[in-house]
């Protein structure tokens, strides 16, 4: 039976068979064999810089319907803190029985009264490192650091009498299989959630598809959002490192949510400012730009209440300048053969750039190009001419607008 349960783990991890279906068809081929398995949990850390924890749990009646998530900064939430699975993580230990039909001990998981309520009678849990373990010890080495994986599942009973011996050898033998299927899917969305994270959503999906060789690049017409923080360099010189990143990551939240928000995608920090482009064939071009002079708009809002917030406390805040123009930029693989940078180039970029660099001069937080006003017929309303100006490196001048007052 374990023979055959192994087969099947095996071909699932191969095949990246989504989570939940994995999980699912082992509970109902456990079941099958006789394992009369009522209830399994699944939880496995991440190396996202944003979340911390997923879970997912399987029962009998509803399969897996129910998925948590949680972030670096809720680990003291209360389900995290009261978990069962906690103490076992810090102290090293990969499994643990509990029977249920015994009466509740001092200082018992709430989980547990909750698990007798549902009828539950018996209730395994098991730890599995995704890393090299410490000789005598069974933990994780220590030069490991934050990067330890782990997956921790439990497996719960209704049966009257629990678990039996025979139930427990069948687990013992299968449940690593199970935890190392489970390992071959996670991973790629561990890897998709940091390549996401570093390099946005159509780069990072670029990259996993295999768009790896050098020299690669792809042109692509949208709309670009140059942003860049004023005086910041100023700042810089004055503010401790970890008030200045501190400040940086709360800039770059105000210039990122509205972009998101509106349908653009970030694809290049670089210091203290952004590009950010609206893809131009996913949806109207005049509908296109207003969404992202909406963004541009609703950026330096958020930068205005951002300022407000910290002259509170007399903190100095850098302004905000924007530019937005239409164009083609080119974006792939560029560099070395032992070091490759996901970065973006072409006129259109550089010319959002010297378009950027004339706010400070002229007075005004956003200025478009003539390209984008004529291709923002929605919006053309909403915008005032400022008059001819030449760009640093283009040999033309060129008409600049920017938003009503």
């Amino acid at each position: 039976m374990t023979a055959a349960l192994s087969a099947w783990l095996a071909a699932a991890g191969l095949r990246n068979l989504p989570l939940e279906e994995l999980v699912d068809g082992f509970a109902r081929r456990l079941n099958d064999a006789g394992v009369p398995v009522a209830r399994i949990f699944v939880g496995m850390n991440t190396l996202h810089p944003q979340v911390l924890v997923r879970s997912l749990i399987w029962d009998r009646a509803t399969g897996p319907a129910t998925r948590f998530e949680f972030q670096h900064a809720e680990i003291d939430n209360r389900i995290i803190r009261e978990s069962p699975l906690a103490p076992m993580l810090y102290a090293n230990v990969h499994e643990r029985r509990l029977d249920l039909r015994l009466p509740p001990g001092p200082g018992e998981a709430p989980v547990f009264a909750e698990l007798r309520g549902l009828g539950m009678t018996d209730w395994l849990a098991n730890i599995f490192p995704f890393g090299e373990l410490t000789p005598g010890t069974g933990g994780p080495r220590a030069n490991e650091g934050v990067g330890q994986l782990w997956l921790a599942s439990s497996v719960t009973t209704d049966r009257a009498d629990g678990f039996t011996d025979a139930h427990l050898a069948v687990l013992r033998e299968i449940l690593p299989v199970f935890a190392l299927a489970v390992k071959a899917i996670a991973m790629r969305a561990v890897y998709q959630g940091l390549l996401e994270s570093y390099l946005g959503t159509d780069p990072a999906a670029r990259v996993l598809a295999g768009t790896v060789q050098r020299g690669v690049v792809q042109g692509v017409e949208a709309v670009l959002l140059y942003a860049d923080l004023r005086d910041f360099t100023r700042l810089a010189d004055s503010l401790p490192g970890d008030q200045l990143i501190a400040l940086l990551d709360g800039c770059f939240d105000c210039m990122v949510r509205p972009v998101n928000r509106h349908g653009g995608e970030v694809l290049k920090f670089m210091g203290d400012g952004l590009l950010a482009i609206f893809r131009l064939k996913e949806r109207r071009q005049a509908e296109i730009c207003a969404s992202a002079l909406a963004a541009a708009s609703e950026a330096l809002d958020l930068m205005e209440v951002l300022a407000a917030e910290r002259l509170k406390d007399s903190r100095p805040t850098p302004g905000l300048d924007i530019a937005l123009h239409v164009g083609t930029v080119q974006y792939g693989n560029v560099g070395t053969d032992t070091r490759l940078d996901f970065t973006v180039i072409g006129p259109a970029v550089n010319e959002a750039a010297r378009i950027e660099a004339l706010c400070k001069e002229l007075g005004y937080a956003l200025l478009v190009s003539q390209a984008f006003a004529e291709a923002a017929i929605a919006s053309r309303s909403h915008l005032v001419s400022l008059g001819q100006h030449r760009l640093r490196g283009v040999r033309d001048e060129t008409e600049l607008f920017t938003l009503t007052r």
